[in-house]
């Protein structure tokens, strides 16, 4: 199955690029509040069934069962158009398109069925419909016919239909060829059942236009969301079998613990499920732990699944599946794709080499229309997910790590990759603002209880070449002219190159500055930077070990790998991980370094795969991944106010276990002066990492305000007479200014594309605060100048101040024209890029 990209071609040219199309993207909104309540409770109820075993019927609900003879049967419209009976219009009801029936199945008796039947006269298709069609029109219940109509045709006015029901809680609407509704083999019977509603025995009014079609989604059940197989037999067969305990516990006010434990009594095998419920977000996530307690070895555990479960749709729609490009340093890196999963289709999408987000992110939405679920992984290391459709209304997805087929030792345990659902309601970007508001509440770092400031960085690394040619001296020139300057900066970036090496940077494996360039280590940097309000980020790139570094020659059984390449620090070595973790954290002390930054520059799959047994495959690869995991935790206790980078060869190691712990100042290793490049970055990024960053090299304002992220590093030679730092400085108050607003909902308000002929835009809405920003785009090849961008997420009843940064003034415009007519933005220059900010006025 092949992706489709978000949007249009990079291909397409201007006039066909569909602006007016862009700009009316994801205009469905309903109600905030109800939205909330809706997704938990879906939420709630996906819990009490898998984890709690509790199962409940679907609630009673209306629909329709569709047969016609060909064709289909549409609803509220036909073509796009409205129904017309003869110069009648209508927006609501039923299409036939052939002669057939709709059996309408409703939740609770009915009174009557009212709506005006007849042949619909939207001249829509290749050959003219003007008085053609022949049909008779019924409504048939309890077995007798309540209704019939004389034979229809194309001018004939619509006859009004009222039958009483008689408390019926199911009948059928037919359409019968009339005789000579076909002509040349052309078939002109289609009718309509316009206004068609039912009145139910309470009094409630029921349209037929809103019905969804039958057969409904199958109900849940509490088979568990995974699956393994042990000993060649499938969970599905042996945990009916085990032993089962369920415990519950509240961690705190907004999370609740549900913990399955399954004993198998002959091996020993305990398999622990540990799922978290939330209550103030529609989110469940949950963790597998397999632990051998008896006093051999185990039969092969394999093809553990962390998540194995099945989705429903109803019969009017499909699956469509939001997936995004993983980092490999190029312009598309984080793009994001559609897939529409048809009937008996497949589609398997993996991790590569080792790192979880090397070529494509491990997060995705399964998107129907008005609701879906987020399903995200946190697995550091190779993952894989299948999405399999079957024949009927069901998707099966599977996801986990990539290889498993392993015997566990006596005493021996392990854990699986972290799974967590979003449940929303909407349409699928309001989806994704469930997911950023979950990241920020609950897993974005929060160094001494609070949310990472926006955060400026500069250093010597574009001058030195990385750290290879910095020394004590030349640090501390470059930032004392930097604060002689006036330049304000949060931290002081030291990059890689800062430690004794051979031949480059890339030599990596002996952690201490080195002492011919540092003579007193980083302390002097440190201590000037402090005194001027700023901080410390210093690289590391702990786990490659090269040849000639003090651990490649001090202590090889710590390293996975032969030859003279590359080799790991195995993390999941206990004295490996416990020297590392001491070592830094002096490192960290006596340096005075605030920020650890940490990078990872090869794949480690073969490394890890080499090291494992025929009946332990995987093994090794969990043991790093857990190891990694635990250094991190470790150094975040022994530092509770520092803040970790997460930097793979820019963002290939950003999984949710990860970003837990860190955040990605570097977003992309494809980061030079690609405005429309850096435009499509944070639109493909921002919808899954609300926290990221990257480098800044220009004074240009198109440039720069293509690059704005939370967490900027501005490089400029203090030396150079060219550099305009005024302008830098303006630019930097007008980043201030704007980057809190990041934390906010985001809403793309064009398609993605590469197309230097197009516009790209998108809001930052802070719903809490009633404001946000609106950033602009015109690139280099537009012929447009004024575009009208729909906002979301406003108060329609409210007026909102909105203003240009680079204008003084500003205009009020209510809420409901910026949603429905949309603010128009004019810009001139060819590229050129502006920001709006609005706010609710009287706030």
């Amino acid at each position: 199955m092949e992706s489709t990209k978000i949007g249009i071609s990079a291909r397409a040219r201007p006039q066909l690029w569909g602006i007016s199309l862009a700009l009316c993207l994801f205009m469905a909104r309903a109600a905030v509040a109800a939205q909330t309540r809706e997704e938990i409770a879906a939420a709630q109820r996906w819990v009490s069934e898998k984890f709690l075993g509790e199962v409940a019927p679907n609630p009673p609900q209306s629909y329709l069962l569709v047969y016609t003879q060909s064709g289909s049967v549409t609803k509220n419209g036909v073509q796009g158009h409205h129904f017309r009976i003869v110069d009648r219009e209508y927006a609501r009801g039923l299409h036939f398109s052939s002669d057939g029936k709709v059996r309408v199945e409703l939740a609770s008796p009915a009174k009557s069925f009212e709506a005006v039947v007849g042949v619909d006269s939207n001249d829509i298709g290749y050959y003219s419909n003007v008085g053609r069609g022949a049909v008779v029109a019924s409504v048939e219940a309890d077995g007798q016919t309540r209704f019939r109509s004389e034979v229809l045709h194309e001018g004939m006015a619509g006859i009004p239909v009222k039958v009483d029901l008689g408390n019926a809680t199911e009948f059928d609407l037919k359409i019968a060829d009339g005789g000579g509704g076909v002509v040349f083999g052309n078939h002109f019977d289609q009718a309509d059942w316009a206004d068609a509603r039912v009145t139910l025995a309470d009094g409630s009014t029921v349209w037929l236009g809103d019905l969804p079609t039958g057969p409904l989604r199958a109900p849940l059940t509490p088979e568990v969301p995974f699956s393994f197989r042990y000993g060649d037999r499938p969970s599905t067969e042996l945990l009916k079998l085990w032993e089962l305990d369920r415990q519950s516990r509240r961690l705190d006010e907004n999370r609740t613990e549900r913990t399955l434990t399954y004993t198998d009594p002959r091996s020993g095998l305990v398999v622990r499920a540990v799922a978290v419920e939330y209550n103030d977000f529609p989110v469940v996530e949950w963790t597998l732990y397999f632990k051998n307690t008896g006093s051999s070895s185990m039969p092969i555990l394999e093809n553990i699944q962390a998540l194995d479960t099945r989705f429903e749709r109803d019969e009017d729609s499909e699956f469509i599946l939001h997936h995004s490009k993983g980092s490999q340093a190029s312009p598309t890196d984080f793009e994001p794709f559609a897939d529409r999963l048809e009937r008996k289709s497949e589609k398997r999408i993996s991790a590569a080499g080792g790192r979880p987000t090397n070529t494509d992110m491990c997060y995705f939405n399964v998107a129907l229309p008005g609701e879906g679920t987020i399903i995200a992984l946190g697995w550091p290391g190779q993952w894989a997910a299948q999405f399999t459709r079957d024949e009927g209304t069901g998707l099966r997805v599977q996801a986990g790590q990539e290889l498993t087929h392993f015997k566990l030792l006596p005493g021996e345990e392990v854990r699986g990759p972290l799974v967590a659902l979003v449940f929303w309601r909407g349409d699928w970007i309001d989806g994704q603002n469930v997911w950023r508001r979950w990241m920020i509440a609950h897993n974005l770092p929060r160094p001494s209880g609070q949310l990472p400031a926006p955060l400026l960085s500069t250093g010597t690394n574009g001058y030195t070449i990385e750290m290879q040619g910095a020394n004590e001296q030349n640090e501390l020139d470059f930032m004392r002219q930097y604060f002689a300057l006036g330049w304000k900066f949060d931290y002081w970036w030291m990059d890689a190159g800062w430690y004794p090496f051979k031949g480059g940077w890339w030599n990596t494996g002996t952690w201490d500055p080195d002492p011919a360039r540092f003579p007193h280590g980083f302390r002097p940097i440190s201590d000037l930077a402090h005194e001027h309000g700023a901080k410390t980020i210093v690289w590391f790139e702990p786990e490659r070990v090269t040849k000639g570094s003090w651990l490649w020659e001090n202590h090889p059984e710590w390293l996975l790998g032969e030859g003279d390449g590359n080799r790991l620090l195995y993390l999941g070595n206990a004295d490996a991980r416990q020297w590392l973790t001491d070592h830094i954290d002096h490192l960290l002390t006596e340096q005075g370094i605030d920020l650890y930054r940490q990078d990872f520059n090869f794949d480690p799959l073969d490394l890890w795969r080499a090291n494992d047994t025929p009946d332990r495959q995987g093994i090794t690869e969990i043991r790093h991944v857990t190891g990694y995991l635990e250094y991190w935790d470790e150094l975040r206790r022994r530092h509770p106010d520092m803040m970790i980078d997460t930097c793979a060869s820019g963002g290939r190691r950003d999984d949710l276990e990860t970003l837990r712990r860190a955040v990605p100042l570097w977003r992309s290793d494809y980061g030079y002066d690609d405005p429309p490049a850096m435009q499509d970055l944070t639109y493909g990024l921002a919808l899954w990492v609300p926290f990221f960053g990257t480098g800044i090299r220009t004074s240009s304002l198109y440039s720069f305000r293509s690059t704005l992220a939370l967490a900027v590093a501005m490089g400029a030679d203090p030396r150079s007479k060219n550099v305009d730092f005024p302008a830098l400085e303006r630019l930097a108050a007008q980043w201030r200014k704007v980057a809190p607003y990041y934390y906010g909902d985001f809403y793309p308000l064009t398609s993605y594309t590469t197309d230097d002929s197009a516009w790209a835009a998108w809001q930052f809405n802070r719903p809490e605060k009633a404001d946000g920003i609106v950033q602009a785009f015109r690139r280099s090849q537009s012929p447009i100048e004024q575009v009208r961008f729909k906002l979301r997420g406003l108060d329609a009843a409210a007026e909102y101040a909105v203003s240009n940064l680079d204008a003084p003034s500003e205009q009020q415009i209510s809420g409901r024209e910026l949603e429905e007519q949309g603010l128009p933005i004019t810009i001139h220059d060819e590229p050129g890029a502006v920001i709006l900010i609005y706010k609710k006025s009287g706030r």
